[in-house]
């Protein structure tokens, strides 16, 4: 009895140290909520030069953009897309999950309308097709997608918005290739559907462009999600860069570390920036985007702020 009423006091002398810790714990929690939401709007721009164009061409930019995941009065991201029109591209890169509400379609055109009138590409990410709904955390760091439930009842408008981007000339390369010329060089791009959704089938490159053509030319492949299936076809195949999103980058990283996660089976150290994919010999410069937005039922950053990226593409010497 001695013994118990000495436990019983040992633990009435704790509990106040307990309880304080985890209103410590509690406090510290707000307060990273409270930054990542700031930082979801602390819109940056990356600047990356890559040479990989044939000798004698001048610099081709390319603006690259990701993961926006729009949501009906998101003012800021709005703003800050339409203002993206200043930086002049040669080439815009969209790499998909625009949407994050099946009411966006409308809000996310008219934010890029100035976007619109420069040449793009496009591929669709699962964000296009379904929209987000609230999960685990805990999954991504078990690794454990879980089942993604009633897709029926999360799609979401992409026709329309494909529509849109078609209309302005935008082209989809949705397990498809194509050509087009920029000051007398010819762009071979070769993109594939999600394969998040394991949606993607590679369509090869345009027929002609294969190497030791004497049509000087570069080779752009597009994907949503960088998995390693789909980064080893296009290197095998000579893509000249790669160009994805997915990632968020991490979204919620340690500051010194980097991103935890990356969703996909990328590693986490290539999650955001611009790396060299290896494979079988081959080597291809690879361009991953932290994205502009996040899903509305994670909507925090952290020392991962959202991003649009600038790559100039420059003559090997």
């Amino acid at each position: 009895m001695a013994a118990t009423r000495e436990i019983m006091q040992s633990i009435k002398r704790s509990a106040p140290l307990v309880g304080a810790g985890a209103g410590a714990v509690a406090a510290l929690g707000g307060l990273a909520v409270g930054y990542g939401m700031m930082e979801r709007n602390a819109f940056t721009i990356r600047h990356e030069t890559v040479p990989v164009l044939p000798p004698g061409f001048p610099d081709l930019r390319v603006l690259h953009l990701s993961d926006i995941h729009l949501v009906p009065g998101q003012e800021a991201k709005k703003r800050w897309l339409e203002s993206l029109a200043d930086l002049r591209p040669d080439l815009v890169v969209n790499t998909g999950d625009n949407l994050s509400h099946r009411r966006a379609v409308p809000e996310l055109l008219e934010a890029l309308r100035p976007l619109l009138g420069f040449p793009g590409v496009f591929v669709p990410g699962s964000n296009c097709y379904y929209a987000p709904r609230f999960k685990n955390p805990l999954r991504y760091l078990t690794g454990n997608r879980g089942k993604s439930g009633d897709l029926s009842k999360r799609v979401l408008p992409w026709q329309d918005m494909h529509a849109g981007f078609g209309a302005a000339g935008w082209v989809n390369l949705t397990n498809r290739n194509m050509s087009r010329t920029h000051q007398g060089l010819r762009l071979d791009f070769s993109g594939v559907d999600d394969p998040h959704l394991n949606l993607d089938e590679f369509a090869g490159w345009p027929s002609g462009s294969s190497t030791g053509d004497e049509a000087p030319h570069v080779r752009i492949a597009v994907t949503h999600a960088p998995y390693q299936r789909v980064l080893d076809q296009f290197t095998d195949t000579d893509a000249d860069i790669i160009f994805a999103g997915h990632t968020h980058g991490g979204q919620v990283c340690i500051p010194g570390y980097g991103a935890v996660v990356s969703n996909c089976d990328l590693p986490t150290w290539r999650a955001r920036g611009l790396t060299e994919w290896e494979h079988a010999g081959k080597t291809t410069p690879l361009q991953v985007s932290a994205g502009i937005g996040t899903s509305r039922f994670a909507p925090v950053r952290i020392a991962c702020p959202p991003e649009a990226v600038v790559v100039t593409l420059t003559a090997t010497s």
